[in-house]
């Protein structure tokens, strides 16, 4: 069966009952599936192997008060049954071209640099490379 990908809308949040494990970090608030999908500028492409999703891609449109609009990849995720099918590759693909779309002219995103798998992934774009450091903060107060 070929793997299908689909841009998600509003209101396509109870489309699919079966998640793959590894496609997402946590398992899926129905809530915050829906917000997400309502906000504007938010992105979200699944792969399906019939009705079921073994991967995800996921992007916000980032606005700049003196530069064009970017889109930021924050998520890709592929099941571990799916690997090394080209699955992450088609979902990039796609999202760079939905972002193409809604006019942006640059995308980017962010590993960690002993990611292995996914910097291989990403090094397929031929993507200009920063070392950069990322700090995690975890409480907003």
């Amino acid at each position: 069966m070929a793997i299908e990908l689909r841009r998600m809308q509003p209101g396509d949040e109870l489309e699919f009952s079966e998640i793959a494990p590894d496609v997402f970090d946590e398992p899926i608030h129905p809530g915050r599936l829906e917000a997400y999908l309502r906000r504007p500028g938010h992105l979200l492409i699944l792969a399906c192997d019939g009705d079921l999703v073994v991967g995800q891609c996921a992007a916000v449109l980032h606005f700049h008060p003196d530069k064009p609009t970017e889109l930021y990849v924050d998520e890709v995720g592929t099941a571990s049954t799916h690997l090394r099918r080209g699955i992450a590759t088609a979902m990039l693909q796609a999202m760079f071209d939905w972002g193409r779309e809604l006019g942006c002219t640059e995308a980017w995103l962010g590993t960690e640099l002993d990611n292995v798998e996914a910097n291989g992934l990403y090094r397929k774009f031929r993507p200009s490379e920063d070392e950069a450091i990322q700090y995690y903060l975890f409480a907003l107060e």
